[in-house]
């Protein structure tokens, strides 16, 4: 090229002097010459034969400091999980008083006493040992000095030097979380803990639906003889003296069983309906001599329960599911949760009537949502998080949906599965996506979350290949259950007044797709939309995306439904091209050419190939550090957060070839990158496949990182397949 820097040139000239520039290029492995279209049809990208340079030995590891530490972080890593969990606490413990560990409250204020918690505090309260061992501030300005505002981490800010004294103390935290929404507040967190949580909707829907089973009078009789009331009707949790958490895969044969002996725990589960169980030993109750008698007085207080709880008309009415407390801690959190709620849906007239259950939406007559000709930003494992959905905003990005949330997960109450949850200000369409295995599951999910989120849709993984979640059952392991999938839609439809959507693979296994004779019924059962990845679960990432299947399901859908396409979508002739073959698609969803190149929603918009320069690129990093500091804190465990995503970032963006280096354009997906030089040497340090590299950009970005730091890919395998849900 005529622009490529003296530099570069020097550099690439000793090893292609002699070559005639009208020769093939060379072949990545430099002992073979290839034209474009020969190293196009082996899925190598055709970079320019200037750019080229021969491969390194070794990439990672000959004279790389920061790759032997990775190699030994595995063993590292074994080391620490035969640590018992008393252990590892007791470690917490000790590294959170260490004076690098302030006190929040004293860190925020600056005076010593502000911590009510005084000598009991788990954190140093020595403000003199933690600014002589705080690491030196990072440059540029803290995120949070906004309108005089001070920053709600204080001392502990590492752009603590940036910071104005007068600033009123009273909106100390109010703009880290103004502009995020979704939060889980602690009444309702303890709630999930204790399994206290009301699921009044979700209940009535399943047990409307058939999907409660035969366990569900025998439940009401266990309450009322145990003086316990489970608010969660889990059938794993239908055994009251289990005290493991609601889980999919919970298997409580081996709790102690209250049940009669004339209840199966085989007959309680039906096929694709209810949560399968392990055959338990029953036990008869204690005044029946056998198990005749054990029936009989099942068979009297099932009566008599169903004579107390259903009314005469025949009328679907919903169980008493009223909890017994005996902590009056526990009371106390209910009732003031309880207030909550009543406040925010009475009227203001303080007239308040029962609303008829009988009345219910019809699906038709949902708030529905247009994803025609939307970009939308699928949601991507572990890189997908808010502020890089934020950064595809600002590049152009319509739609976009949290990071894959699993329900058991969000029914425990756990943080770190609701911080999956959470939705920015800018992010106008949002929606969030949930996997589970069970009706009852799902149900009692998204009432929880239309209680407690604000979103504009609920979408349900059925496509994720991982085996941690087809072995649950969740995931693409519910194409093989067609009555699972139906009960699953129905219930969670009938239990929001929030649009449902679906997403799904072609099929579980390769050359046997199905989800052609499932679109119609789909659409009855109250999706109002489905996105199709274009791959089986067997296939996961491999091969191309089948746009051919999905054209045909797009065909055979009714009206009602909305098909998304997904697969393989990398420029804006891609997009143009799904578009024009199938006018039946609503939309096409990007993914994983988002991870790579973010601005393919530019070039989608403005329909053109964007050919980016290394600081155009080195401007879209700092915007995901500022969005990122703004997230998980401008403090040491901030910063070193925003530093861990950044890099499973920059382990998918380096496979990004610029337009200007390629000899056909646009990029493939599926090419693999041979070693190449770039325009300037932050384009060429960009292009590195080495961890060292990457954390040498986000030093660039963050500062020096922490002694022993080392870093491996969350998906170490093939990471530039497996970031994708489903």
């Amino acid at each position: 090229m005529d622009d490529c820097p003296k530099d570069i040139c020097a550099v690439t000239d000793s090893s292609t002097e002699g070559v005639p520039a009208s020769q093939p290029p060379l072949d990545p492995d430099g002992t073979t010459q290839r034209s474009p279209e020969e190293l196009v049809a082996r899925a190598i990208a055709p970079v320019k034969r200037e750019f080229l340079r021969p491969p390194p030995s070794s990439r990672t590891t000959q004279n790389n400091p920061a790759s032997d530490a990775n190699v030994k972080q595995p063993q590292a890593n074994l080391v620490q999980e035969k640590k018992s969990k008393r252990q590892l606490k007791r470690e917490r413990r000790q590294e959170q008083k260490s004076p690098l560990n302030l006190c929040p409250e004293i860190a925020k204020t600056g005076d010593v006493n502000a911590c009510s918690y005084k000598d009991k505090c788990r954190f140093s309260h020595d403000i003199e040992a933690f600014m002589a061992q705080k690491p030196a501030d990072l440059e540029g300005d803290c995120p949070f000095i906004k309108a005089d505002a001070p920053c709600p981490y204080g001392l502990a800010c590492r752009f603590a030097g940036t910071h104005k004294d007068n600033a009123p103390a009273a909106t100390s935290n109010l703009l880290k979380k103004s502009s995020e929404v979704n939060g889980l507040s602690k009444d309702v967190q303890k709630l999930l803990w204790k399994n206290k949580m009301r699921f009044t909707k979700a209940d009535v829907v399943v047990k409307s639906l058939g999907l409660a089973g035969p366990n569900w009078k025998v439940k009401k009789l266990v309450d009322k003889e145990e003086d316990e009331v489970g608010l969660d009707g889990s059938h794993a949790a239908d055994k009251t003296n289990c005290k493991k958490v609601v889980d999919d895969s919970v298997d409580c044969s081996e709790c102690p069983s209250t049940f009669p002996a004339a209840v199966n725990a085989e007959e309680a589960c039906e096929t694709d309906k209810l949560r399968p169980l392990k055959k338990a030993k029953l036990v008869v109750d204690e005044k029946s001599s056998d198990e005749g008698e054990g029936a009989t007085v099942l068979e009297k207080d099932n009566e008599k329960n169903s004579a107390e709880t259903e009314p005469a008309d025949n009328v679907l009415a919903e169980p008493d599911r009223s909890p017994k407390i005996s902590n009056l801690k526990d009371a106390t959190v209910l009732e003031k949760y309880n207030e909550k709620k009543s406040a925010e849906t009475e009227p203001a007239d303080d007239v308040h009537a029962e609303p008829d259950k009988s009345l219910k939406i019809h699906p038709r007559e949902k708030m529905l949502i247009d994803f025609r000709e939307k970009l939308y930003l699928a949601p991507l494992t572990t890189v997908g998080n808010l502020p890089f959905r934020r950064v595809c905003k600002t590049l152009g990005a319509d739609v976009t949906c949290g990071e894959m949330a699993m329900c058991t997960n969000l029914l425990q109450g756990q943080a770190s599965e609701w911080a999956l949850l959470r939705r920015h200000s800018s992010e106008d369409l949002f929606g969030v996506q949930i996997c589970g295995a069970y009706p009852d599951t799902i149900a009692r999910t998204v009432e929880l979350i239309e209680k407690e989120c604000t979103v504009d849709f609920i979408d349900i993984n059925m496509g994720c290949p991982i085996d941690i979640v087809v072995d649950k059952g969740a995931g693409s392991f519910l194409l093989t259950k067609p009555l699972r999938m139906k009960g699953i839609i129905q219930a969670a439809s009938g239990t929001v007044d929030k649009p449902i959507t679906v997403k799904v693979r072609t099929g579980y296994f390769g050359g046997k797709n199905r989800i052609d004779s499932l679109i119609a019924d789909i659409g009855s059962w109250g999706a109002t939309a489905l996105t199709i990845h274009g791959r089986s679960r067997q296939q996961h990432y491999s091969k191309l995306a089948d746009w051919d299947y999905i054209y045909q399901c797009a065909q055979k859908a009714p009206c009602t439904l909305q098909v998304l396409g997904n697969g393989d979508i990398f420029s804006y002739l891609d997009w143009n091209n799904r578009k024009t073959d199938c006018p039946e698609l609503s939309t096409c969803m990007i993914a994983r050419g988002a991870l790579i190149k973010p601005w393919l929603f530019t070039e989608i918009k403005e329909q053109r190939h964007w050919d980016i320069s290394s600081q155009e690129r080195l401007n879209i990093l700092k915007e995901y550090v500022r969005f990122g500091l703004e997230h998980w804190g401008s403090d040491k465990k901030g910063v070193e957060t925003t530093r861990h995503f950044l890099l499973e970032w920059l382990s998918y963006a380096c496979r990004y070839i610029p337009v200007g280096l390629l000899d056909v354009i646009p990029q493939r997906l599926n090419w693999r990158p041979p070693s190449y030089y770039g325009r300037d040497d932050l384009e060429t340090l960009m292009a590195s496949d080495s961890a060292a590299d990457w954390i040498r950009i986000s030093e660039m970005l963050l500062g020096k990182v922490p002694d022993g730091f080392t870093f491996a890919p969350k998906h170490k395998s093939n990471a530039y397949d497996r970031a994708e849900n489903g």
